[in-house]
């Protein structure tokens, strides 16, 4: 009786949708949608909530591609620290690229459909640049790690070789775990009520949905959290033995103005660690019993959406580098501006 109350998702149907497979099995149907609750049913509060959104994403885009074309076009920030930030920055376009489009076109449309395809295209690419924004976290604190406590070395150790191997290896761990967790998914059986109370389709939030006691979900369950604290916590893990290695050493600096300067270069990227740590350990690793949809939904705005929006102005506001490299960056805008007019 249970089972013929839910419907099962078979990722052969999701693979060949135009298949008569689904027919070969009674009582099972295809899923062809779920329904993003979003933030409020209210229609009055509807356009604050698309103008919010969309000024933050094209703040966050513009924020980021300023960061990659002033660090592409000085030669003086090609070093690994701002390799890596660039890097970041474009993760960070990505990562807002593949939610807040499609709340914002909801809102326009008033609809508050996602396409099953969609859905699980959305949560492929949402694992994936998650993952990324961590290890390249990780990958920064220890090239600060290594500026700091091995300075003599750092020119060897941090060979562009090198660096270019961290960030290809990231996106292979980053692109193979998340085509294990989306396949789990795909085996989920889920409910006739497919509301998603959510502005996207988080991962964690479509697994609450599914027939809670079958062994796919179970699974799903065991293979997030192994997951969350495998690469989630072993790059946390990382981080906070170069930062206690970075404070050791900043301690043993006797001028006050070089402790300074040394910190100055980690602050920013402290600063970001801190945040988006914070609003994904507030997701992830909520209890059951006091899980919130509401505080949910927040926590996830904290880091797929305000923390990639700051990162721009965290990393350039204390950068004398960054904004030099900025300030040059316009004023060979402007030049070339009447040239390309005039052709």
């Amino acid at each position: 009786m249970l089972m013929s109350t839910c419907t099962k998702i078979n990722h052969v149907l999701f693979l060949f949708p135009n298949s008569d497979l689904q027919n070969m099995v009674p009582g099972k149907t295809q899923i062809s949608e779920f329904i993003l609750l979003g933030f409020s049913e209210e229609p009055a509060l509807q356009p604050i909530i698309f103008g919010l959104f969309l000024s933050m994403y094209l703040i966050t885009v513009v924020g980021n591609l300023l960061i990659i074309l002033a660090v592409n076009s000085d030669p003086q920030l090609h070093s690994p620290m701002y390799f890596f930030l660039s890097n970041l920055s474009f993760v960070d376009i990505c990562f807002t690229s593949i939610t807040i489009p499609k709340m914002l076109v909801n809102i326009q449309t008033q609809s508050k459909v996602i396409s099953y395809e969609d859905c699980f295209t959305q949560i492929y690419f949402f694992l994936l640049f998650v993952q990324l924004d961590d290890f390249l976290l990780t990958v920064m604190s220890y090239d600060r790690y290594v500026a700091i406590c091995h300075p003599l070395h750092y020119t060897v150790i941090m060979s562009p070789r090198v660096c270019a191997l961290l960030v290809l290896v990231s996106w292979m761990i980053g692109a193979l775990n998340s085509l294990l967790q989306t396949l789990l998914a795909l085996r989920l059986s889920f409910c006739t009520v497919l509301e998603i109370p959510h502005f996207f389709c988080e991962f964690k939030e479509v697994i609450q949905l599914a027939y809670l006691h079958l062994f796919p979900t179970f699974l799903n369950k065991t293979m997030m959290h192994f997951a969350v604290a495998l690469l989630g916590g072993g790059p946390f893990a990382g981080i906070c033995y170069s930062y206690s290695r970075i404070i050791s050493s900043i301690r043993r600096i006797s001028s006050a103005q070089g402790k300074y300067k040394a910190f100055s270069t980690c602050a920013s990227h402290l600063s970001v660690v801190s945040l988006f740590y914070c609003s994904v350990l507030g997701v992830y690793f909520t209890p059951a019993v006091t899980h919130n949809s509401h505080s949910s939904v927040t926590a996830s705005v904290m880091y797929t959406v305000v923390t990639p929006m700051l990162n721009p102005f965290i990393y350039s506001l204390r950068n004398k580098e960054i904004k030099r490299a900025l300030r040059k960056f316009f004023r060979t805008a402007t030049i070339l501006e009447p040239i390309v007019l005039r052709s």
